[in-house]
């Protein structure tokens, strides 16, 4: 999957920072159907088929929120992509947010409020190293918690975003990742940064939007991804690896530990050296 468009380059010139991001997002622009539709909705089906307790979490305080989402899903499509609503696998014995997920390109995660906003529904089939079933239950700080620096500066704004968001403003935000293994699937897995060059590695890019659903006041977060070589990355895109290692040798220690990024800034500038001679 390393020749996969990504279609975004989300990189700060300033260097790495951690940031929200949030733009407002208009409803005909919110979820992407591209050219790979049928190959990843196919790697879905695979998925749920073969390693569904890894993809799908369920609570029963989600049900009516993904009941909501499949209605969503289905009345965009109608609007926007009525060539593929006819295309629909039945969904009637499955749950909800499972039966929206085969419709779509984007992982889905229902939030919902009682003490805190709490994961309570999600079908992700897409994971960039975390695990779902880990998180099933959890409040939006206990997600986040290995996340370097997110209680200090993220956690206030985005429960405050959460608390504050309405079903007539939707908003979308896109984050990035160099990884060394290019698949889409990617649960728990060591993030030790190993050695190769250029070649080895992999920009991923996660497209992501929130929506508050009008009748069950539950916050759906969707998630698309996207996955190119670093290196077709660099012929594509002007200056984009200068970009990445600026990034890279940017990024505090701690959040450079946590991505398994140690060592990769020099690594990547050598192998641009060298690709250079």
């Amino acid at each position: 999957m390393s020749g996969r468009r990504a279609p975004y380059v989300p990189i700060d010139p300033r260097g790495w920072r951690l940031t929200m991001g949030l733009r407002p997002l208009e409803d005909s622009d919110w979820l992407d159907v591209d050219e790979h539709r049928d190959e990843e909705l196919a790697l879905k089906r695979g998925l749920l088929d073969t390693s569904r307790s890894a993809v799908v979490a369920t609570r029963p305080g989600g049900d009516e929120g993904s009941a909501e989402v499949l209605d969503e899903v289905r009345r965009w499509l109608t609007t926007y992509h009525r060539d593929l609503v006819a295309d629909a696998p039945d969904a009637s014995d499955e749950h909800p947010i499972v039966a929206a997920s085969r419709l779509v390109q984007e992982d889905l995660c229902v939030l919902v409020h009682s003490d805190a906003w709490r994961l309570e529904a999600a079908c992700v089939c897409f994971p960039s190293r975390w695990d779902l079933s880990s998180k099933i239950g959890r409040t939006l700080d206990e997600i986040h918690g290995p996340v370097p620096g997110y209680d200090e500066e993220l956690s206030g704004p985005t429960t405050s975003v959460f608390d504050r968001l309405r079903a007539e403003r939707s908003f979308w935000r896109l984050n990035w990742s160099l990884l060394d293994i290019p698949d889409l699937f990617q649960p728990m897995s060591a993030r030790q940064s190993p050695g190769g060059d250029l070649e080895q590695w992999h920009f991923r890019v996660e497209r992501q939007t929130l929506r508050r659903l009008p009748t069950s006041d539950a916050i759906l977060f969707t998630i698309r991804t996207y996955v190119t070589s670093a290196a077709q990355m660099c012929r594509r895109v002007d200056g984009f690896a200068d970009l990445v290692v600026h990034a890279l040798e940017t990024a505090p220690g701690p959040t450079q530990d946590y991505k398994g990024w140690r060592g990769v800034a020099e690594r990547l500038r050598a192998s641009l050296d060298d690709a250079s001679r």
